[in-house]
């Protein structure tokens, strides 16, 4: 990875690539150290080859779709990049489950990677850094001019709040149950450099935040630039990191289908003029706490901040305004977090690891 990417990186609208954290897990459905093996020491199917990588614990690994030109091939690659992972995984004596933190990973007994970089994480961030057993979906979208990526990430910063909400699938962390629908939002927020960013004016004062980080030694590299939305200086693009990992398909597919027709929207608004939303960080953390505590059942305050409504309202409001319809799937199914207490509590961990499996 560059230490930084560049403004000329940004020259295609409307691409996508889609990146998930998954974990590995054993016949039991307990995660376990299997990284080495399917990132290094076997030849993945040629549909993972440059798109498999392991991530801080050995027993997470992420993948990454290639570049999808048109949106409505994205069901096919993600389906794709997932089943082979899955037959990899199988080939070698694993199995795949997805969440956001999944309820059997305890931190002090996994092994942490042994990648220089990741070894420099845990040197300099220490206990927030070993306990990050997070797993996340992040979803990229191309912007074909810099100043409107940074635009674009700083007014997609209200709708983060909703997309937790609707993805919150990490009740459990270390074994217990924290009261949260997303504890996820919680344990990866203790890292720096993580949750609601603040506006920037435009590509250079983002380049700018970008350089002097490096070069006081905050970070190693622009890729310790966690934020739950972020220009990606690298790709081109703006990428979306709030949701929970998801272990259905579709459920991601939802996501991606709100996250794509945002940025679209939002760059059309830009090359209109139109004045961005100068909102406090404050409030959006507030709405990120609401969703992290509450879920789908939150009640988030509105784009003007004025009042609040029901991850309902927002749904129904944001579906029409985009004529999209993913999001209210999402909304009408059972949340993740809810189903995993539903298990745990009538059939046991077991059945609540086996459901956290991809088929």
């Amino acid at each position: 990875m560059d230490a930084t990417g560049s403004a000329e990186h940004f020259t295609r609208m409307g691409t996508l690539g889609i990146e998930e954290e998954f974990y590995v897990v054993d016949e039991f459905g307990r995660p376990t150290s299997g990284t080495d093996e399917l990132v290094y020491e076997t030849e993945p199917p040629a549909v993972l080859d440059g798109r498999l990588d392991h991530e801080l614990f050995k027993c997470v690994i992420e993948t990454q779709t290639p570049r999808i030109d048109d949106p409505a091939d994205a069901g096919d690659h993600l389906r794709s990049v997932r089943d082979a992972l899955v037959d990899h995984a199988e080939a070698n004596g694993f199995d795949i489950a997805a969440a956001g933190l999944h309820p059997l990973a305890k931190w002090r007994e996994l092994e942490h990677a042994e990648k220089p970089r990741y070894k420099s994480q845990l040197d300099r961030i220490q206990y927030p850094q070993h306990r990050n057993t997070t797993a996340g979906l992040h979803v990229h979208v191309g912007v074909d001019d810099a100043d409107k990526a940074v635009w674009v990430a700083n007014e997609l910063r209200w709708h983060l709040p909703l997309m937790l909400a609707l993805s919150a699938n990490s009740p459990y962390w270390n074994g217990f149950d924290t009261g949260l629908q997303s504890a996820r939002g919680k344990i990866f927020e203790a890292l720096p450099n993580t949750g609601m960013p603040t506006a920037f004016d435009d590509y250079d004062a983002f380049e700018t935040y970008e350089r002097r980080m490096l070069e006081t030694g905050s970070i190693d590299d622009r890729g310790e630039l966690w934020f739950d939305v972020r220009p990606h200086s690298g790709h081109g693009t703006v990428e979306v990191r709030a949701p929970d990992g998801q272990a259905d398909p579709d459920r991601v597919l939802a996501f991606v289908e709100y996250v794509y027709e945002l940025v679209v929207d939002l760059a059309e608004r830009y090359e209109d003029g139109e004045s961005g939303r100068r909102l406090r960080r404050e409030f959006l953390d507030e709405n990120k706490w609401r969703a992290i505590r509450h879920g789908q059942s939150a009640e988030l305050l509105s784009r003007d901040l004025s009042t609040t409504r029901s991850v309902e309202e927002l749904v129904e409001i944001e579906s029409d305004r985009l004529g999209i319809d993913g999001l209210w799937k999402l909304y009408d199914r059972e949340s993740g977090a809810e189903r995993q207490r539903r298990l745990r509590s009538a059939e046991g961990v077991m059945a609540l690891a086996d459901s956290l499996r991809l088929s």
